[in-house]
């Protein structure tokens, strides 16, 4: 395993520990009561000896007064118990809003991401640090402020050893000494434990979805004994680093187990010397016994410790999520009657310190269809990302219809932009739920019927047991039908500006052919931007933007750029004789689907001059 970065854990354990003090004061008053009733349990459990003692030495003298004192040992001891449990129940309050909150913040920053951020946890690591690590985390504070309040039995009760004989006290001193070396041992080597097992738990949780989400190539492949082994790897580690953190407590449990009683027994005997002696009555010889006791019991401050410790360790694995960098918005909207020109400016986008696009500019025109086309890792969807504004660039900068996409609000920003994937995520419970996903109102039931339509997913909605209301559950699609509900969704959203990522690459040709037919005719105007693979898709765009290693090639007609042999070598291979596509100039035959140029003639072959 790569040894963590120190500055990195420095920095994580920072952003933990205030992440903690916010959620502390997310539940500010509970936390406060709980550490109020903390110390009203300690102080009653502080006072109980001394009652005890003095209403002890009353009854043995016949004292009047000792009846009465009896009366209040019996409060003290009541007011404790009740405490004790109401320490309990808030305690438990705290937690679960400590945990809540965590898990908001987190979440939230995890989807007001950019995706490519979010993207450098493996999905069953994020789960992990929301959920285990969350709880975990959850209840540091409530242990914090209990902590506090544990130290003061031994504290008072060593104070109190002191006023009742200076030589009890002094026998008992001499043990604190150990104590304090257990204690300190125990905090150093407990977090480094924790610390250790939660890595390799984040570890084995990410295999384990990363296999889930990959059964079906698992079970196709016949590797189900070595994925086994695979995602089990890092088990003995995980039981030892287990082992060892139950070790470390168990350890320094044991060896307080073992000195408590000799403490004892050592305030025991010199008390008794002093009884005899007759320094001490019999009510006070009980009570520096109890306040030994109280001194000696360092498991409850032990045991607050390891909680907290606990707590901060897995509050740093769940605050990595609070780092990551937000994707703000303003309160900006687009000018009335823009038809979705959109420019990029000089736009630069790093990975890894790596450029993935440099220095491209563009000018789209409004109403404008783009294919833009380059071999894999050319840069092709960060372009899409960056138009759309998943993602904003290193340098440079996006407009659309002349505002700055960072300036607009969210609801402007999404109100004007559309998106579809190559791998739609359907969001919802039904299918008509999953193409009405969006932020805006709930479109009604035509149209969700008519983006289906365009979208070629009608002919198979139909086919579902209950159409549209067919649970996703109970609808076996797919992957093409997956594409088509996801192009069906970003249709009926569509705006100023639609962006279709590789969103067409599982459809079949006739399909494919439909699709570019309704964004043509079917779907409100606007500027398309098209990840292009198929040669029909660049002839059919008003304008071709060529990437190559993360620069623009070229930009103009397919038909003009058809006539670079490299251009045609991004497809593969040239087109069957004869075609459209493959006749530079060409005009295509009616029918065939070309957009055409506003003057009447094929935008394909207008031959613009570059954006």
């Amino acid at each position: 395993m790569t040894p963590p970065d120190p500055t990195g854990e420095a920095a994580l354990a920072h952003s933990g520990d205030r992440a903690l003090v916010a959620a502390a004061r997310h539940s500010a008053g509970r936390t406060a009561a709980v550490g109020a009733c903390s110390v009203g349990a300690a102080l009653a459990a502080l006072a109980e000896p001394a009652v005890l003692g003095h209403a002890l030495d009353l009854l043995l003298r016949g004292d009047p007064a000792g009846p009465r004192w009896t009366l209040w040992c019996a409060a003290v001891v009541v007011a404790e118990i009740l405490l004790d449990a109401l320490t309990t129940r808030l305690t438990g309050q705290v937690d679960g809003r400590s945990t809540a909150w965590l898990r908001r913040l987190g979440l939230a920053r995890l989807l007001g991401t950019a995706p490519h951020h979010a993207q450098r946890y493996a999905p069953g690591e994020l789960a992990a640090r929301l959920t285990a690590h969350a709880t975990e985390a959850g209840t540091a504070p409530a242990a914090a402020a209990g902590a506090v309040a544990s130290l003061l039995p031994p504290v008072g009760g060593l104070v109190a050893l002191f006023l009742i004989d200076v030589w009890t006290a002094l026998a008992f001193v001499a043990g604190i000494p150990l104590l304090a070396v257990l204690l300190r041992a125990f905090a150093r080597d407990s977090a480094l434990s924790v610390s250790r097992y939660q890595r390799v738990q984040l570890a084995m949780a990410a295999r384990l979805v990363e296999a889930l989400a990959g059964a079906r190539t698992i079970a196709a492949a016949g590797t189900v004994a070595r994925e086994r082994s695979r995602i089990l790897a890092d088990l003995p580690e995980l039981g030892s680093e287990g082992r060892q953190m139950w070790r470390v407590y168990g350890g320094v449990t044991a060896r307080t187990s073992a000195l408590m009683p000799l403490l004892l027994y050592v305030v025991l005997g010199v008390g008794g010397f002093r009884l005899a002696a007759g320094a001490l009555g019999v009510g006070a010889l009980l009570a520096a016994v109890r306040y030994a006791g109280l001194a000696a019991g360092v498991g409850a401050v032990t045991g607050r410790l390891a909680a907290v410790v606990r707590g901060r360790t897995a509050a740093r694995r769940t605050a990595a999520l609070f780092e990551l960098p937000a994707l703000s918005h303003g309160v900006g909207e687009l000018p009335e009657g823009g038809s979705g020109a959109l420019e990029l400016r000089g736009v630069t986008v790093l990975r890894g310190g790596k450029p993935v696009l440099q220095e491209v500019t563009l000018r789209v025109p409004g109403g404008a269809t783009v294919a833009v086309v380059g071999r894999s890792g050319s840069g092709k969807t960060v372009l899409a990302a960056v138009a759309g504004r998943l993602t904003d660039p290193d340098a440079g900068q996006v407009l659309l219809d002349g505002t700055p996409l960072p300036q607009l609000s969210q609801r402007a920003l999404r109100g004007a932009v559309g998106h579809a994937f190559d791998r739609p995520a359907l969001l919802g419970e039904t299918v008509a739920d999953a193409v009405s996903f969006g932020a805006g109102p709930r479109p009604g039931p035509d149209a969700v019927r008519a983006a289906g339509r365009a979208a070629g997913a009608e002919s198979f909605v139909r086919r579902l047991p209950d159409g549209y209301d067919t649970l996703l559950a109970d609808a076996p699609l797919s992957g093409g039908e997956y594409q088509r509900l996801g192009l069906a969704r970003a249709f009926l959203y569509a705006g100023r500006l639609l962006v279709l990522d590789d969103a067409t690459s599982g459809l079949d040709t006739v399909t494919a052919r439909e699709v570019e037919r309704a964004l043509a005719d079917g779907v409100r105007p606007g500027t398309r931007i098209v990840i292009a693979h198929r040669i029909s898709s660049a002839a059919r765009a008003d304008l071709v933007v060529w990437l190559d290693g993360g620069r623009v090639r070229g930009t103009g007609s397919h038909a003009r750029l058809w006539r670079d042999p490299e251009y045609r070598a991004v497809f593969g291979a040239d087109p069957p004789p004869g075609s459209p596509e493959a006749v530079p100039g060409r005009q295509a035959a009616p029918g065939s689907g070309a957009v055409r140029a506003p003057g009447g003639g094929s935008r394909a072959d207008a031959g613009e001059p570059p954006a």
